[in-house]
């Protein structure tokens, strides 16, 4: 049963990252503007732009492959950490402005939601980094 669950998460991670990279490309001038608003250096804005996306299906394609599959974890729990935190700190009021790079249905999200979303898939996320490495020490490797 746990290993299905394990597929699950897996698996809506990868829709999570192929949607997000997706939406960003398919939107690649909105995703720009909005990018160019955030509270990064102008000169990073092009480096950013074909970044983001292309790290996100990348760790989909890392995440689809089980001798990947570790490293697309934590590199996909690295990048939803940092997601939360930018978002708790622009509900703290942290920052004046407050930009959503996010592409299709995700930036129709308020702050809030973006947050539960985000909790959500964090959850998921190192549940599956906790079960693969308690599988692998009950298995001895």
């Amino acid at each position: 049963m746990k290993d299905r669950f394990l597929i699950f998460a897996v698996s809506a991670l990868i829709i999570l990252w192929v949607y997000t990279a997706g939406s960003k490309v398919l939107e690649f001038q909105e995703f720009r503007h909005q990018l160019k608003l955030q509270h990064f250096n102008i000169y990073l804005i092009p480096l950013l732009s074909i970044l983001l996306p292309l790290s996100e299906a990348l760790i989909a394609f890392l995440l689809s492959h089980s001798n990947s599959r570790r490293l697309g974890l934590y590199t996909s729990l690295f990048f939803l950490a940092s997601f939360t935190i930018y978002i708790i700190l622009i509900l703290s009021g942290f920052f004046e402005k407050i930009p959503c790079s996010c592409g299709g249905v995700l930036k129709e999200l308020g702050w809030t939601a973006h947050l539960i979303f985000n909790s959500s898939f964090l959850s998921l996320n190192l549940w599956a980094i906790y079960y693969i490495k308690r599988k692998e020490r009950r298995s001895g490797k």
